[in-house]
């Protein structure tokens, strides 16, 4: 279990910089954390299809090998994102 949660956050690593700009624009259109759950939603399914139409559909041997299957990687991926967002959230709530 715990090489699997290092593997994902191996995973998502390189998106981090971007939901991290994704949440800061969504703290400029709606701070809400409904739409921002959403939002995030409908982006991540976004990945796992351009993942799965690219080239970037080898990377995802490599967590399969693990037992990891696409699904849990990216809803793994979703939780983490959303759970990162909230505190993001409640945290700039504070200052708006």
């Amino acid at each position: 279990m715990k090489q699997h949660f290092g593997a994902i956050l191996l995973f998502y690593r390189p998106y981090v910089i971007w939901s991290f700009i994704i949440n800061i624009v969504i703290t400029i259109l709606s701070p809400q954390i409904f739409p921002a759950i959403l939002t995030k939603l409908f982006l991540t399914i976004l990945l796992w299809f351009l993942v799965n139409e690219t080239h970037a559909k080898r990377k995802l041997n490599f967590y399969r090998n693990l037992g990891i299957s696409s699904l849990r990687l990216f809803t793994s991926i979703f939780i983490i994102d959303v759970l990162i967002m909230i505190a993001y959230l409640s945290f700039i709530k504070v200052f708006i």
